[in-house]
């Protein structure tokens, strides 16, 4: 199954976030819980775990780029 990796709303008044470092590369197996992600936001840098174990498919915004809460990061390839 894919799953989309999205910024998570943490309210606090955040729309955005930067992504800071990518922890896992395209193609890279994950576990559940692993950290792929670091998110800097106006108020904090926030560590985003894998929610699945599987693959790392796609990323879809860059390490020093900028997205919106709830918008996709990253593709996930769930394996059972």
């Amino acid at each position: 199954m894919t799953i989309e990796l999205k910024i998570p709303n943490t309210g606090m008044g955040i729309t955005e976030g930067e992504i800071q470092t990518w922890h896992k590369a395209e193609g890279d197996a994950i576990k559940q819980g692993d950290i792929l992600v670091e998110i800097e936001t106006a108020k904090a840098v926030e560590e985003v775990e894998s929610p699945v174990t599987g693959i790392l498919k796609k990323i879809l915004v860059s390490e020093g780029e900028f997205a919106e809460v709830m918008a996709p990061i990253a593709v996930l390839e769930e394996v059972l």
